[in-house]
């Protein structure tokens, strides 16, 4: 790829454009807080005043935003993409959005001759961190073909799955089912616990067998020690949570797991847990009469 974009520097989007550096992409950066930029600046990349600047400069602009609202004002807003894309640039948004949000930024896009593709990722922080996401992409097949180098740099696989929509959907498919097992998990620590088992033990056993997965094996240790820093934010997985009830409503899919799970993380939400690891969806379990 030529001079790459990078809209976004988040918990996310900064561990992901500080590998496309490091791998020596040529890159241009811009956050809404502009200070975020210089971590990146130092490494090499350039920072840009404006969505609309970086279009302008590059021939693909990637985004990492962190809900549907901040995808859509960094296209249609004053000094968004939308002043800039023209035939021959391309526009990758990387955020979790609803399907409805991924097809008025594709249409928006395709209608001033640029190229579209929605690619959300699944995995969180660390995987940013080291180049392990796994990324679900939509779209323009030539766009994605174009980005497979960067793509590449970012995951450990990338999949195509056709038509703009399908990405957003796979998305929020596999977070409402990492949700609703987080929830479950957190009532099987807190059962364990109450009903005299050391969770540390439930773990162990849960390790070797046939639900071990490398959530519960990375998370359930700091959950046991309260400790939750955000590697994904309680409030997205929420808002996730949320636009997949929407996306179950819309194909008349009974979801009641995903709903009660829904309801523990807007619990959470309410006692002000919304900017810790989602893992601390476990609290209003250990603590339920906290949240009346």
């Amino acid at each position: 790829m030529e001079e790459v974009g990078f809209l976004g520097l988040g918990i996310m989007g900064k561990a992901m454009s500080m590998n496309l550096v490091r791998h020596g992409f040529k890159v241009t950066v811009w956050n809404r807080t502009l200070s975020r930029c210089d971590e990146l600046v130092e490494h090499g990349a350039s920072v840009a005043e404006s969505p609309a600047a970086v279009v302008k400069k590059c021939k693909y602009t990637i985004a990492m935003l962190s809900d549907p609202f901040a995808a859509r004002s960094v296209v249609f807003d004053k000094d968004g993409i939308l002043g800039e894309i023209c035939s021959g640039k391309g526009y990758i948004d990387m955020s979790t959005v609803d399907t409805d949000t991924s097809s008025k930024i594709s249409e928006a896009i395709t209608s001033k001759g640029g190229y579209f593709l929605e690619a959300p990722v699944s995995g969180s922080k660390k995987p940013a961190e080291d180049g392990q996401l796994v990324i679900l992409a939509a779209g323009e097949k030539a766009l994605y073909e174009e980005a497979v180098p960067a793509f590449n740099v970012m995951g450990k696989k990338s999949f195509f799955l056709g038509q703009v929509g399908n990405g957003a959907k796979m998305k929020l498919v596999v977070n409402m089912i990492m949700g609703s097992m987080m929830t479950a998990f957190s009532e099987g620590l807190v059962l364990a616990d109450r009903g005299g088992l050391n969770p540390q033990t439930l773990l162990d056993v849960l390790d070797l067998g046939a639900i071990a997965n490398p959530m519960f094996k990375l998370k359930g240790p700091t959950m046991i020690q309260n400790s939750y820093s955000p590697a994904f934010p309680l409030k997205h997985q929420q808002k996730d949570m949320r636009l997949a009830l929407a996306l179950g409503d819309e194909n008349a899919v009974s979801m009641p797991v995903a709903a009660a799970a829904n309801e523990a993380f807007k619990k959470a939400r309410s006692m002000g847990l919304g900017d810790l690891d989602f893992s601390a969806v476990y609290e209003i379990v250990k603590v339920p009469e906290k949240s009346s």
